[in-house]
């Protein structure tokens, strides 16, 4: 009974926020939204697992803060959105879920009703995504403290990210929702 009220709930906050775009733009926001989040996530990895193999997990965490902003902006540019990762957890301040509309989303994609949505913004289209604990590599910056966590990575942490929020996952876990902002045509 409580999986089929939050499925209600779930399709009719969904169909408030999608109510104002019609299928074939929402069709193409959603299509143009897989596409470069699969970019994005791809591009992160496979950046993130240099940085490991050169350097640790610790040095991964020093790559992420000084150079992942750089590789999602020239991401931007090359697909004309505003791509961001957004969530509950989060562990850079300026990634924590900002509105009402984004913290209910949240919880839909939480419960695993949605594997994407569009809905519109302010004056802009929307696509989110979970984002999910998907590779063990992931669990060394992310996982539990002092089991997949060594302590020189912690202590990184800690120094850059003095209020980090995202750590104590396993595998499978939805840790975030990619948020890739579309101006409207």
């Amino acid at each position: 009974m409580k999986l089929n009220s939050l499925f209600i709930v779930a399709f009719l906050f969904l169909f408030a926020c999608t109510s104002e775009i019609d299928s074939s733009t929402y069709l193409k926001t959603q299509r143009n939204g897989n596409v470069i989040a699969g970019k994005v996530q791809a591009t992160l990895l496979k950046n993130v697992g240099q940085a490991i193999h050169k350097g640790g997990p610790e040095f991964a965490v020093e790559f992420c803060n000084l150079k992942a902003a750089s590789i999602i902006d020239s991401l931007n540019q090359e697909y004309k959105c505003t791509i961001s990762r957004v969530s509950e957890r989060n562990r850079n301040p300026s990634a924590a879920l900002s509105s009402a509309q984004e913290k209910e989303l949240w919880e839909t994609f939480q419960s695993e009703i949605l594997n994407d949505t569009v809905v519109q913004g302010n004056k802009n289209l929307v696509f989110y995504k979970p984002i999910k604990m998907g590779m063990s590599a992931c669990l060394k910056c992310h996982g539990i403290p002092e089991s997949d966590i060594n302590h020189t990575t912690q202590q990184k942490l800690h120094e850059l990210y003095p209020k980090d929020l995202a750590t104590g996952y396993t595998l499978g876990d939805f840790r975030g929702l990619w948020k890739i902002e579309f101006v409207r045509e």
